[in-house]
């Protein structure tokens, strides 16, 4: 859903705010979480990022799409919590897969346990590299957005994203030889 409208909004109603909740509301959510690593802080920031463009629609000026002015507003409203707030050893749950027919059940929990464990090493990687790894592969942001997202040169959005690939692929390598 984009809606190119609200870049004309003075004020936003509150059957438009549902509207975003339901189209951005997990994407924001996920993007909380990847960097704070908490799923209390990841609830709290979602809501005061919604809180944030229904107060401030009218600073949407239309220049990014919505899902990346919610997504900026996200990280800067995540890195701030993160760097406000006491973290303590974090929790991790098991990260659930979509229901329905499909694969067998050995077959499922061999595939939970793969993603479990990629999402285990991509929460290991430092937040700079988390996030534009996380903001091109599950966002699918080009370098120039992410870019002008993170407020960086385009230069080190590769670079950043390179080292986390790297970082990856030698996570993948270390699981691999303790198997």
């Amino acid at each position: 859903m984009e809606v190119s409208y609200l870049k004309h909004l003075d004020r936003m109603e509150h059957w438009q705010l549902g509207e975003l909740m339901a189209s951005y509301g997990q994407e924001v959510w996920n993007l909380a979480y990847l960097l704070t690593r908490k799923h209390e802080m990841a609830d709290d920031i979602t809501q005061d990022v919604f809180l944030k463009a229904h107060a401030n629609i009218r600073a949407f000026r239309g220049d990014s799409s919505i899902k990346t002015w919610l997504l900026t507003i996200t990280r800067n409203l995540a890195i701030n919590s993160l760097r406000t707030a006491f973290m303590r050893k974090v929790t991790l749950v098991a990260w659930v897969m979509p229901q329905g027919a499909g694969p067998s059940a050995e077959q499922e929990a061999m595939d939970n346990e793969w993603t479990s464990r990629v999402w285990l090493n991509v929460l290991k990687l430092p937040v700079k590299l988390r996030e534009v790894l996380v903001l091109h592969a599950k966002y699918e942001m080009s370098t120039k957005d992410i870019a002008k997202m993170l407020q960086l040169s385009e230069g080190t959005v590769k670079s950043r994203l390179s080292r986390a690939r790297s970082k990856m692929s030698e996570y993948r390598r270390e699981s691999e030889e303790y198997e």
